[in-house]
């Protein structure tokens, strides 16, 4: 168990004109298993391909076409719920749902309604102001992808493209836990993130590899708590579903504009009708989509093309037993072995690629300084560049290098952000680099103390400002180092400022 403590945060808190009002917000997130191949079929997943050319013959529901589960699949779908410390069910089923769709060409979809492969977990959401809320996930189940309708190449026609049509989707579930848009926006992003240190989900909302449908509804202050106390919905308001949302701060905004919809009908006498929305960030609203459907609308019904999943429990210790290590664990790893700050270790381990970076450099030197490093100077030119970690200019051995000449007061800290410019723009060993351009400062007091005196001599006026105010010895500081060109060590030179003003 992690040794994590946090506070729980307020929840998000909407003045309406009669009364405060409190958001209550559940998700359904839909993960694009990253695979090879489809859920039933052996069509390949890249995104991108030409319209309709990743379609298999039961992709597109040729007669006589039967499917055929992808075990690796399966172990995505296993592997995911292991990240999430959820239950794995050995015993699993798929249900055919049935339902007009127009890019499903079989007419129905193939899920898990009733026996889905993964039960009850969690999901450890840390908001970076100390807050946090532990999310329970009601499940996780598989799921086939629909196609796309295209509706904007002819005035007269729609045009549909197949090539998601049976990707394998793995959809989940939360409770309502989430208090606000904020943490809505922090659930995805760690949902993300734990699938990306999995390799299950690229999370890749752009192109739609990460999509959400989100729950919300309002209450009056209390009525939240008597729910978690009663596990009774109806204490909770009555739910609006919004669909497909792929961007975190357009689903912040949505949740916003929908809860402040149904603040103004209660409060103006109305009903909330339970129904599907979409939100439309142009116009700032949301809309009714169709009434929201129950589960015998679907008209669900055991797929009977497929026998029950049943999977074995050493198959599942194995998968788990080569997990790799998570965010959390990872996290907490970091601020133990390297002391770190909470702050540092987060922004370090947001990704895989960035932990390691980290880790690699400050391998046998200093976390804190390795860390500032990584953080300060290499992150900030990278985001100043729209540069990705992976396309890093600098290596960890050489950013590694910069670290240690600094640690053996070979270059000051101005030097070593002069060589990591050097280093950024042109390459090369660091240490070679100070050598050759004669850029180690100067660690020889001697030298050091001629120039302070030369500028002590030629200043007398100065000198007995620094003598009345003591702050003013920072201008001796300043022209030791324009002097030397700024090779001098600085420690060196403050110690010998003090001691020849201090009389």
């Amino acid at each position: 168990m992690l040794d994590l403590t946090y506070e729980l945060p307020k929840p998000k808190v909407i003045a309406g004109a009669k009364h405060d009002w409190e958001l209550v917000i559940g998700m359904e997130v839909h993960a694009q298993v990253s695979s090879n191949a489809k859920l039933f079929s052996g069509a390949s997943t890249k995104f991108g391909a030409e319209p309709n050319s990743n379609v298999a013959f039961v992709d597109a529901a040729m007669p006589g076409m039967l499917p055929v589960i992808n075990e690796y699949c399966v172990e995505q779908a296993v592997r995911t719920g292991l990240g999430l410390k959820a239950d794995i069910n050995l015993w699993s089923a798929f249900d055919r749902k049935n339902y007009f769709y127009p890019d499903l060409p079989q007419g129905y979809q193939i899920s898990q309604l009733y026996h889905p492969i993964v039960g009850e977990g969690e999901v450890l959401v840390e908001l970076g102001d100390g807050t946090a809320r532990n999310v329970r996930v009601e499940r996780i189940h598989m799921e086939q992808d629909a196609g796309k309708s295209i509706h904007d190449m002819d005035p007269h026609m729609s045009f549909v493209d197949l090539n998601r049509t049976g990707v394998c989707l793995m959809e989940i579930v939360s409770r309502p836990d989430i208090r606000g848009p904020e943490e809505a926006a922090a659930y995805i992003a760690k949902l993300r993130q734990i699938m990306q240190y999995l390799g299950t989900c690229d999370g890749n909302m752009q192109n739609g590899n990460l999509r959400a449908d989100v729950n919300v509804s309002v209450c009056l202050p209390g009525q939240y708590e008597k729910y978690q106390e009663t596990q009774d919905f109806s204490h909770l308001g009555t739910r609006c579903e919004i669909k497909n949302m792929n961007s975190m701060r357009f689903i912040q905004q949505a949740i916003e504009v929908e809860a402040r919809r149904q603040i103004a009908i209660l409060e103006a006498g109305g009903e909330i009708v339970q129904e599907t929305r979409l939100y439309d960030p142009d116009k700032g609203e949301t809309r009714s989509m169709r009434s929201k459907e129950e589960a015998h609308d679907y008209r669900y019904f055991p797929d009977p093309d497929l026998l029950p999943l049943e999977i074995e429990q050493d198959w599942v210790d194995g998968i788990a037993a080569n997990l790799p290590e998570l965010p959390d664990e990872k996290k907490a790893r970091f601020i133990n072995d390297f002391g770190l700050s909470d702050y540092d270790a987060s922004v370090l381990t947001a990704d895989v690629e960035s932990a390691a970076f980290f880790e690699e450099t400050a391998k046998g030197r200093s976390g804190k300084l390795a860390a500032n490093w990584v953080i300060n100077e290499l992150f900030g030119r990278l985001k100043k560049e729209d540069h990705a970690i992976t396309e890093s200019p600098v290596s960890p051995a050489q950013l590694g290098g910069i670290i240690d000449l600094i640690a053996s007061d070979a270059i000051s800290g101005k030097i070593a952000k002069d060589l990591f410019e050097i280093v950024y723009t042109e390459g090369g060993d660091p240490a070679q680099i100070v050598e050759e351009r004669g850029m180690k400062q100067v660690t020889d007091t001697g030298a050091i103390e001629t120039a302070l005196d030369e500028i002590i001599a030629a200043n007398p006026a100065q000198v007995e400002k620094a003598k009345v105010n003591p702050k003013l010895a920072g201008w001796f500081v300043g022209q030791v180092m324009k002097a030397t060109g700024g090779k001098a060590n600085p420690k060196a030179v403050n110690e010998l400022v003090a001691k020849k003003l201090g009389g």
